[in-house]
């Protein structure tokens, strides 16, 4: 049956919320290095969206997929759609770095070249530098429309190329051939050069009966061995940065002696980066189809081809047949591409600030003296990240290393760190006699292979490894320190239930919330969780809720009190803070809860697919925060009639999450733990620095200060917060 109700799509609001990331590069109130290091997320973020959510439409766009007639058109509108809202979002992209970052960076000092103008004392510096530092690695590539193969590497940075043969050469025929071979080298004989090229010895040989067709070539940008940025000589106060690709343009003569070179455009591929897994192979096979098919990544399918958006058309159209480019597939861009590499722009003038973020707090009442196992035992403990040190919880897994009444750890792990001090403590657990058992959910995106050597590197430690459920993604973030008595009283165990990864690095940039406790009820819960990964029972979880277990009957039950609420003429409440909310099921359950008086605020840092401002969203406000760190904790707040039930865990309101994995939420049981989960998201919801409204058409509306109230950014207040409550 068709829903009454409308959402929005999901891929859509995501570039909704892209386009709020991109809008931090326009506070001025931010360190200039902060806001350009935005412009750098916002295109990194649209990266990873092309490689996986277009490409998966492009897929079913194209047939790849089994899929109708009507889905496929579905697809293939999508497509359109996105690609004209990126197009869109590109010429405010341009604008912003054109008109606010250039000038900002003019006026302190740093003149970062930008097109062919160079100033007369810098000349002579770019010629040598192109000379002695970049031309060694340049392989220019002739590329013919109907006769060569080429694969172009993902994610590189390419020029494209067009020259003509200099109209005053004599014996222009044999020049232009022997020219060709001179300059193209070992290229022109048919190989894999190693760096994804591919010619043949045909193909690499243009026509030379017109002395005047214009001849194409591609070069790979060789920032494996010269910087992306260069620095140029200062003078006076001035310092002075370029682009590589811009010296490179600037020195095309030297490549191409005997040829007028007519222009040259940056160009890109973006590759399919999805893996297909069959999800119902065994634990074995899985990790024989990881191993096969992470290295295949770079060699996907095409899910968008970017190209200068100043190359002329007919420069473009011949790009396209060559390379064989699908129309859907092209994506204007501007003439500097990849500025996710904004991130490494060095910063050459030491008088401008970085942002003094706030730094981790120790709490006092968890000293270097203090045992965790100690307090935990007599209340439960809640931390804050990044605010509060994750270093706490490595040294709660460093007592259980040595704690000679530890009989067990259990961990999950979903995205590790690289180096992991974290991973360490297991190892060092293992050797120290203890049991370790960790759960490594291998189908983790682009973390697949460094989850599977830390897998690998933990087993020859001796460490239990259970690999991914068949079918299955593991998502839930928690710990299990089990404990008995040398004499084999029971004593107690510790649970820890997370909002996210045991990722020591991830811990200082992610907003995340974590559970210490010894309640036994949780306790025995999330044994019997770890049982189930196990594959030993199917559990009855009594305090715990657990996706695909009893999660979704809680949810309906909590949002059923509060709609009876409502129609009591009581006061119906609900605050749910997560980083997405797609699932139409539960959408509907909050359009519902609206429409009978229930208020609702979201706080929804990414994809919301529910719509404010309609008839039955009337008393639903969504509310979304971007800041120094990213928003990634889940909390859910019930109002329940002035006694509220408040959880955290590790999932979004997603059908993946719902239906598809298994996830662990925590109900926040300590009353003033419980308050302090509260006063989070009155701060997050009263904030008017960084949070927007989302309105019913996708837009982002920053919050005003009234006048006369209090300066809020929520990340900041809190953390005051929480400094002076550190007692």
């Amino acid at each position: 049956m068709e829903s009454k109700y409308n959402y929005f799509k999901r891929d859509i609001s995501w570039l909704s919320f892209n386009y709020r990331v991109l809008l931090e590069a326009l506070d001025e109130r931010l360190p200039l290095y902060e806001r350009i290091n935005f412009i750098s997320i916002y295109s990194s973020n649209l990266e990873e969206f092309y490689k996986i959510r277009v490409a998966d439409h492009k897929a079913v766009a194209s047939g790849a997929t089994e899929s109708d007639e009507e889905t496929v058109q579905s697809a293939r509108e999508l497509v359109e759609e996105i690609n004209k809202e990126v197009t869109r979002q590109l010429d405010d992209r341009v604008r912003i770095y054109e008109q606010k970052i250039l000038p900002a960076l003019r006026k302190n000092h740093i003149i970062f070249y930008q097109d062919n103008h160079v100033e007369p004392f810098h000349q002579q510096f770019i010629k040598d530098f192109f000379r002695e530092e970049i031309f060694p690695y340049l392989q220019p590539v002739p590329v013919s429309k109907d006769k060569i193969v080429s694969f172009l590497r993902d994610n590189r940075l390419y020029l494209a190329i067009r020259v003509y043969p200099k109209k005053e050469e004599k014996n222009k025929g044999e020049e232009t051939k022997e020219n060709i071979e001179k300059y193209t080298g070992e290229c022109i004989n048919e190989r894999n050069d190693g760096e994804g090229i591919k010619v043949g010895m045909e193909a690499a040989r243009p026509n030379v009966t017109d002395l005047r067709q214009p001849l194409y070539f591609v070069m790979k940008q060789p920032y494996a061995k010269v910087p992306r940025f260069i620095e140029l000589p200062s003078r006076e106060k001035n310092h002075y940065l370029m682009f590589t690709e811009d010296i490179i343009k600037a020195n095309l003569n030297l490549i191409f002696p005997g040829y007028d070179v007519d222009s040259s455009y940056c160009i890109k591929i973006s590759r399919d980066a999805d893996i297909l897994i069959d999800d119902t192979a065994s634990s074995a096979d899985l990790v024989a189809q990881l191993k096969k098919k992470v290295k295949k990544r770079k060699i996907g399918d095409v899910c968008r081809f970017v190209y200068d958006r100043a190359m002329p058309s007919e420069f473009l159209d011949f790009l396209v047949d060559a390379f064989r480019i699908q129309r859907d597939e092209l994506v204007p861009g501007d003439k500097h591409l990849n500025l996710e590499d904004l991130r490494h722009l060095p910063n050459p003038n030491k008088s401008l600030h970085s942002l003094e973020k706030p730094k981790p707090m120790k709490l006092t009442v968890l000293d270097e003296k203090e045992s965790i196992f100690n307090y935990v035992a007599k209340k439960d403990l809640l931390l804050y990240y990044p605010y509060h040190s994750f270093e706490h919880f490595i040294h709660f897994l460093y007592e259980a290393v040595h704690n000679p009444e530890t009989r067990e750890i259990m961990v999950t792990q979903y995205r590790v760190a690289e180096n992991s001090a974290v991973i360490n403590t297991l190892i060092a657990a293992a050797q120290n006699g203890k049991k370790v058992t960790v759960f490594v959910e291998l189908k983790a995106r682009f973390d697949e292979e460094n989850n599977l050597a830390t897998a690998e590197m933990m087993q020859a430690a001796g460490i239990k490894i259970i690999y991914s459920i068949p079918g299955l993604k593991v998502h839930a973030k928690v710990a299990l320190i089990r404990r008995r008595g040398l004499n084999g009283e029971k004593i107690p165990s510790y649970a820890y239930i997370s909002t996210g990864n045991f990722n020591e690095k991830t811990a200082t940039l992610y907003a995340d919330c974590g559970l210490f406790t010894c309640r036994k009820e949780i306790v025995a819960d999330l044994y019997n969780l770890f049982r189930t990964l196990q594959g030993k029972e199917d559990p009855k979880f009594t305090t715990l809720l657990v996706a695909r277990f009893n999660l979704i009957p809680e949810l309906n039950r909590l949002i059923d009190r509060e709609i009876s609420l409502a129609d009591e003429g009581k006061q119906g409440r609900i605050i749910l803070k997560m980083n997405a909310l797609q699932d139409p099921t539960m959408i509907d359950r909050l359009y519902e809860a609206s429409e009978h008086g229930v208020q609702i605020d979201l706080i929804v840092r990414g994809i919301c697919c529910l719509i404010p401002g309609q008839s039955y969203s009337r008393n639903i406000r969504v509310t979304r925060i971007v800041d120094s760190f990213l928003e990634h904790a889940r909390i859910w707040y019930f109002g329940n009639d002035g006694t509220p039930k408040v959880f955290i865990g590790s999932p979004d309101w997603m059908r993946r999450n719902l239906y598809r994995r298994i996830e662990a939420i925590t109900p926040v049981l300590a009353p003033d733990l419980r308050d302090s989960l509260i006063e989070m998201l009155n701060i997050q919801l009263a904030d008017n620095q960084k949070a927007c409204w989302v309105d019913d058409k996708l837009q982002n509306i920053f919050k005003k200060r009234t006048p006369g109230t209090p300066t809020v950014r929520a990340q900041y207040t809190f953390y005051d917060w929480l400094n002076k409550t550190n007692s």
